[in-house]
Parts: structure tokens; sequence; C-alpha cells
């Protein structure tokens, strides 16, 4: 999700449902590629715009292009991102995924807070979102942009410690990340969630049988025991889009080393901004870090 979203709760709960129920009936009439683009584009909700405290945040960001061969299509894809420096050549190195909505200026604020923290960061809109490549963004779409973008830090900046960065949607894509490769040194994730059935448990009817019918599963709670590296797992414990338990079980599943914070007070939208003396202390003792 956002940064600072013009969406309550509700809403985005009547999205989700809409995704779903409304797409199970196309479904019967369609077929499923109906079902599946109906979920792609209500999930991932992909726009070229963002709200005006991202896009001051961005100001002074430099933009980024990273161009490449997807797996999936024939067709050349490019990515736009934004990168914003340390001023150290030995700094810590942090690709931000991000959530579902805004393009990547949504998230400038959050990936400024992380630069306080010490890291370079490289925040990129998957296809479909902000400047990229246009497309119907999908999950398996998500994870080979956030491949390119990985490949495009280690051939520019190989010789540092690379993170990677996930929020809301964006965890669940950055978990794929980290388990696929072997050279992230950690792997961290805000507001996020085992799938997106498990997401969708948490509704007033989560009891209904709709599991077979998502397409879209982002199902990260069965990769994150694979990845190789420590893991930071953040959430509010005030979160009403993700709820805690949400985050609390994912991080249940990953490997050791790993650590959980519970930031006090903290929402799906202002837990990174409230909780940086928490962040502080755990990339110490985590991951040996100090900005």
């Amino acid at each position: 999700m956002p940064e600072l979203p013009t969406t309550p709760r509700s809403r985005w709960r009547r999205i989700a449902w809409a995704a779903l129920l409304v797409g199970a009936a196309w479904a019967g009439l369609a077929g499923c590629a109906a079902l599946d683009r109906q979920q792609r584009q209500w999930i991932f909700q992909p726009s070229d715009r963002s709200w005006w405290g991202g896009e001051a945040a961005a100001e002074g960001m430099q933009d980024v292009w990273i161009e490449f061969q997807p797996p999936s299509t024939d067709t050349p894809a490019r990515l736009h991102g934004l990168w914003l420096p340390q001023a150290r050549a030995d700094a810590p190195v942090l690709l931000y995924l991000h959530g579902a909505r805004w393009d990547v200026r949504g998230s400038a604020p959050r990936m400024r807070r992380m630069h306080a923290l010490g890291f370079s960061v490289l925040g990129v809109d998957y296809r479909g979102f902000g400047r990229s490549s246009a497309s119907l963004p999908s999950e398996e779409q998500a994870y080979e942009d956030a491949r390119a973008a990985w490949d495009w830090l280690a051939l520019r900046h190989g010789q540092s410690r690379r993170f990677v960065f996930g929020h809301s949607l964006g965890g669940a894509v950055a978990v794929n990340l980290a388990a696929e490769v072997d050279d992230e040194a950690g792997l961290i994730v805000e507001g996020s969630f085992p799938s997106i059935p498990d997401v969708v448990s948490t509704f007033r009817w989560g009891w209904l049988p709709l599991a077979p019918l998502i397409t879209q599963k982002l199902d990260a709670g069965s990769r994150i025991a694979r990845v190789g590296s420590p893991v930071l797992v953040v959430h509010g414990d005030s979160d009403s889009l993700i709820q805690p338990a949400l985050g609390r079980r994912l991080f249940e599943r990953a490997a050791e080393p790993k650590r959980f914070v519970l930031v006090d007070g903290g929402s799906h939208h202002n837990t990174n901004a409230i909780g940086q003396p928490l962040y502080r202390q755990a990339l110490a003792e985590l991951f040996g870090l100090q900005p």
C-alpha cells in the first residue's frame, strides 16, 4: 500500500472483495482469463500518479532506467526507478519494492527514511506503474521486475552489501526475490502478509471458500523459509489493513536469524515513520549496520 493513501480501510476491503466476488461471477461468464485480469487490476491498482507528499519527497532523487528482457514475454521491458545514493562509497544498498496503487514516488518519504538509516536506496516501479513499460501488472511480472532491478544493482554496486525491502504487497515481492537470489545481505519486510488468501481470511466474510478463486496469491509464506540471509519483519500494532497477526505469521515461517518488531501505535502507513528508533536498533543488532 502507498505511504499515505486516501482510501480508508472499508473502501480498501470493498475493493478486495469486489476483486474476488465479481471476478468469480466473471469466471462463470467468460472463463478464468477474465477472473485473472480483474484480480490483477484490483489487487495491484496500477497508477502513474502519486500523492502530493510523495511528489515533494521525490524531488531531487535521480531517475534510473532499467531495460531488460522478461522471461515471460518476447517484448523488451523498461522500468523507471528513483535512486537516492549515500556520500559514502561503502554504504549498504537497499532495493525498495512498493505496494499497490501509487507509483514509486508515493513511497519516496519511506525511501528517504531508509536513506536516513544509512542506505543508498533504489525504488522501482513495476510494469504498469509510473513511467515503466505499460502493462497490466501480475504477480509473475512483479517478480521479474524485482529481479531485473536486483541485477541492475549487482552490476553497479556488486561490492556493496545489498538488502531487499518490501512494504505491504511489495513485501511478498521482496520475499520471492530474496528466496531466489543468494547474494542479498538481508531481507526487510514491513506491513506484509503470508499470502492474499490469508489476508482475505481476515475479512468479515473470510470464512467463505474463496481461496481457489484467487489467481494472484503472492504466497510469501511458502517462500520465506528459503531466504538465506537474516530477516527483519516490521509491523504496526494498529495496522487495520494488514493485521499484525499476519505479519507475525509470516515471521514465524522464516528461518533464523530473524527479528520481529511490533511498533506501538503504528498503522499500515506510519509504522516506518514512528518506528525509526526501533528500526535503527534492529538494523544494528540483526545486520550489524550503523548509520
